[in-house]
């Protein structure tokens, strides 16, 4: 298998990196971490890294000055689980679950995985079935179904589910084929535009405004990322959009947070405004929903020349199943993960991967080659677009390779975590976070900003200094 440091450079030149500023990193820790017969731990400390070096790149073409950057690989996949350790006035995440979510059984006797934490979901789940939003109801009501067939139909209605797949199903289907010819993430030119000046700044990404339209994990995870290197984030919600608040706490520190509605002319109006000043701009809707409204990445283009744009999917850009809502958990089920890790536990039905990894991990590559492409952009000019999808970093997992004898690996005790965790102030109280795992030598990787309620400020940028 390969190693994380030839893992971190395959990934490093494909996006178009120097390949001596591999040598000014440094990855620490042994594989495994968890208890997982795929390297997570690997993935966790290679994503976080690849960002922490392209921060650093653009520090040396912003002032000149090199650095070191240095990722211990325990401190990566503990950050890579940030919102199991979060803790709010001391306490701990409340379940992490709806009550109807998880695996049923159908009447074909194969396994379905229900994502209902989101009351729109979990409706549509229940007008498929036809039954009440309670676990008897709706394993009763499955065992009059075909799995593939209530996946498409739940599908149809607006919700989010997953038939459980081995690798080898998975594998035949177009869209694993149609993914297996991408590499873990895309960075393609989409317009002309003059360079763009760094602004005034001691941190690689100060002056920079990031707007983040994206929830629940991997997008947030890569606009604090960002905000970690020191960019002005504004995540850009709604007031009637559902959200899952442990997770709101846990990705927003460093960010702004502000309300507007897009779906009305004064929302797109003002967020055209934010837009024509952003210098990224990354969003987690499903291809092609925000052209609809006016926002292609295309059309941020041209109200923005020179800006980099960053699309995330589920199942990717192209393909059957482009537009397919989706979430780490059900992409999991579909690809073959949930399958993999229960035969490698000797259980019959799924295991999850030990961590949201493809969620984290795909964070880490949105904001690894948003600022890759933003280094380039400040050399050559032009509007650029990266695109990322779960599915893509699972395949980007899986080919990673798996680890035998896995299951004599315990999870992390309370005290492994203790030295990553730091005190911070939000407008939720005192949280106790885990801090970045990229560590880099001259400007240390931190947040600014305190994690606040959404919508607690207003859809303006600040003065740049």
């Amino acid at each position: 298998m390969q190693t994380p440091q030839k893992i971190l450079a395959d990934l490093w030149m494909h996006a178009g990196g120097d390949g001596a500023a591999l040598d000014a990193v440094t990855l620490t820790g042994e594989e495994p971490q968890l208890p997982s017969s795929f390297r997570v731990a690997v993935a966790a400390q290679v994503s976080i890294a690849a960002a922490g070096l392209a921060a650093a790149e653009i520090w040396k073409q912003r002032s000149g000055e090199r650095q070191s950057v240095a990722v211990d690989m325990r401190h990566a996949v503990v950050e890579c689980r940030s919102e199991r350790y979060l803790r709010v006035n001391g306490e701990p995440p409340p379940p992490a679950w709806d009550a109807i979510a998880g695996v049923y059984r159908t009447g074909d006797q194969r396994v379905v995985r229900l994502h209902t934490n989101f009351p729109h979901h979990r409706a549509a789940v229940c007008k498929v079935l036809d039954c009440k939003g309670e676990r008897e109801a709706v394993q009763a009501a499955l065992m009059q179904w075909n799995g593939e067939a209530f996946e498409a139909a739940a599908y149809a209605a607006g919700g989010v589910v997953a038939l459980m797949r081995s690798y080898q199903e998975w594998s035949t289907l177009p869209q694993a084929k149609m993914l297996a010819e991408l590499p873990p993430l895309i960075i393609e030119k989409i317009g002309e535009a003059a360079p763009r000046p760094w602004p005034a700044g001691e941190r690689p990404l100060e002056g920079l405004r990031v707007l983040d339209l994206s929830r629940v994990i991997a997008g947030p995870v890569a606009g604090r990322a960002l905000a970690a290197h020191g960019a002005d984030v504004m995540l850009v919600s709604g007031p009637d959009l559902p959200a899952i608040p442990w997770l709101t706490i846990d990705t927003g520190r460093g960010k702004f947070s502000c309300f507007l509605d897009l779906k009305s002319e004064n929302g797109r109006a003002r967020f055209r405004e934010l837009l024509a000043s952003a210098d990224f701009f990354s969003q987690g809707y499903r291809p092609g929903a925000l052209s609809s409204l006016g926002f292609s990445p295309e059309e941020a283009a041209a109200i923005s020349p020179g800006i980099i744009a960053v699309s995330l999917s589920a199942y990717g850009h192209r393909g059957p199943w482009a537009a397919r809502r989706g979430f780490d958990s059900l992409v999991q089920t579909a690809t073959g993960f949930n399958h993999a890790e229960g035969q490698a536990a000797g259980i019959d039905g799924p295991k999850e991967l030990p961590a949201q990894m493809l969620d984290h991990a795909t964070g880490y590559l949105m904001a690894f080659g948003a600022m890759m492409a933003k280094a380039r952009q400040a050399r050559e000019g032009g509007s650029w677009h990266v695109r990322v999808s779960l599915a893509q970093t699972g395949r980007w997992l899986w080919d990673l390779g798996r680890i035998a004898d896995y299951l004599t690996t315990p999870d992390l005790a309370a005290d492994a975590v203790q030295s990553f965790m730091e005190e911070l102030s939000s407008g939720f109280g005192a949280l106790r976070a885990v801090s970045h795992a990229a560590i880099l030598s001259k400007t240390p990787a931190f947040w600014s900003r305190p994690a606040m309620p959404l919508g607690s400020h207003p859809p303006h940028w600040p003065l740049r200094g």
